[in-house]
């Protein structure tokens, strides 16, 4: 089964991108499919091998500082991937806020896109349901979403005028 969203279509003029895939280890039976995920969803949208770096860091607490790390680096787009299960205290909602709140600072700062693929969930059937189960492969999600976001910038960029841009124009 694809788990490819049909709706998603990425056409990236430049094909020299330096892509990199941020891994949180903590959870990393889940994370490493969305891993896979994100890398196979890079693959089937032309991107090589190559041109993609994989970082692993312990927990999805430290991907925002990678992903800056990354940006100064000269990559152009990350793809975050990790995965934190509510336990017994609000450690949960600490690491979650922290991940996604660093990461829009990020993305927003270096004016880069990075792919969301930090799922947060309750338990780990709804972990597995989001790694490839029944609910897809949000490590695909993420890597389609930064890749659009490259192209939309692609076409803002070429771009003289903006008044006839119309959201047709990036679909």
């Amino acid at each position: 089964m694809s788990f490819y969203n049909p709706s998603v279509s990425v056409s990236l003029k430049y094909k020299s991108y330096r892509i990199a895939i941020v891994t949180a280890q903590f959870n990393f039976q889940i994370t490493q499919k969305l891993e896979e995920g994100a890398i196979a969803s890079l693959k089937h949208h032309g991107i090589s091998e190559a041109q993609v770096t994989v970082v692993r860091v312990p927990g999805a607490f430290e991907i925002p500082l990678t992903a800056k790390l990354l940006f100064e680096k000269g990559f152009d787009g990350v793809v975050a991937v990790g995965c934190v299960i509510r336990g017994e205290t609000t450690h949960y909602e600490s690491v979650c806020n922290s991940c996604e709140r660093g990461v829009m600072d990020v993305q927003l700062s270096y004016q880069r896109p990075i792919g969301f693929g930090v799922i947060m969930t309750e338990n780990l059937e709804q972990a597995l349901d989001r790694c490839g189960g029944q609910h897809g492969n949000k490590g695909i999600d993420a890597a389609e979403a930064m890749l659009k976001i490259l192209e939309i910038k692609e076409k803002l960029n070429e771009t003289k005028s903006y008044q006839h841009l119309t959201q047709g124009s990036f679909q």
